[in-house]
């Protein structure tokens, strides 16, 4: 029996009520939901940690060597090329902190699209077995995926005080970045997590997008290198603006672009309201499918 199982079965136990009829067509009613089953989220973010780390000798080291591993690799292929782009920047590792402070969003996006993508689908066993608020899954992975991103920034943090990067005030407007970050991934997430269920040729293009969009956006390049009218282009994907505002804060010691932040926040709260509109709508025919 795995873990989910057993904290579900602990539900029911202690808690009789535990239905799947907790779900209405109303927020209010989702999010008291959510509420009730605070304890099965909390133990599920949990269960989800202990898995990642299950039998390893290293254990949540591993949530962050992977990145730091990509990040290096493309440091040390283009830092030669790129560490004289960086205007405003006196410091000789100018050009890996950039490329931190880039993924440093992407990584959060990618992690909780990518994730809610396939979550009811990884999930159909348990999904057929207990009856439960469906929508708390995608919440223990937008939680879980926050908690690994601020693990990362722990570290990074780390990384650009023992090279003496000098550290603003301004970076303590990162929260607000994290929730328009986790806001518009888990919307997109969910929405194509939900239609992932019934055309599988979703989980299959995902990723190839996900590429595209990488190239698409400033990680590992500064936008002022490419032409004009490219650069024209890339401003229509929303991660670039995104991005933009990681740097601003991390690298630039700038304040956010409260004004992009707003169009990216309406944008996730729009698809928000599809994938639960869409949620709502096929959350009956989930369980038959799977």
């Amino acid at each position: 029996m795995s873990r989910l199982d057993l904290v579900t079965k602990s539900l029911r136990q202690n808690d009789p009520e535990f239905t799947g009829n907790a779900l209405d067509e109303t927020l209010r009613t989702m999010l008291n939901a959510i509420w009730d089953y605070r304890y099965f989220i909390v133990t599920s973010v949990q269960a989800d940690f202990r898995s990642r780390v299950a039998r390893s000798r290293l254990g949540f080291l591993w949530l962050v060597i992977a990145p730091l591993a990509q990040i290096v690799t493309y440091a040390f292929v283009l830092s030669s090329i790129m560490s004289q782009r960086l205007p405003g920047i006196e410091n000789k590792f100018s050009y890996a902190l950039y490329l931190m402070a880039g993924f440093q969003g992407w990584l959060l996006f990618v992690e909780i699209m990518t994730r809610n993508l396939g979550v009811f689908i990884e999930n159909g066993n348990v999904l057929k077995k207990i009856s439960f608020p469906r929508i708390a899954l995608p919440l223990v992975v937008v939680i879980s995926s926050i908690i690994n991103n601020l693990i990362f920034f722990v570290v990074l943090l780390a990384v650009f005080l023992l090279t003496g990067f000098p550290v603003g005030l301004n970076l303590l407007w990162l929260p607000v970045l994290l929730v328009v970050n986790a806001a518009l991934a888990a919307g997109i997430g969910v929405t194509l997590g939900v239609l992932n269920v019934f055309m599988r040729d979703i989980g299959q293009v995902v990723p190839i997008v996900i590429q595209f969009l990488f190239w698409m956006t400033p990680i590992v390049y500064v936008k002022d290198i490419l032409p004009p009218a490219f650069q024209s282009i890339i401003r229509i994907n929303p991660l670039y603006w995104l991005v933009e505002n990681y740097h601003r804060i991390m690298v630039y010691d700038q304040r956010p672009d409260f004004a992009v932040l707003g169009i990216l926040f309406l944008i996730a709260v729009v698809f928000i309201g599809l994938g639960l509109f869409l949620f709502r709508k096929a959350s009956p025919e989930m369980v038959d499918v799977l």
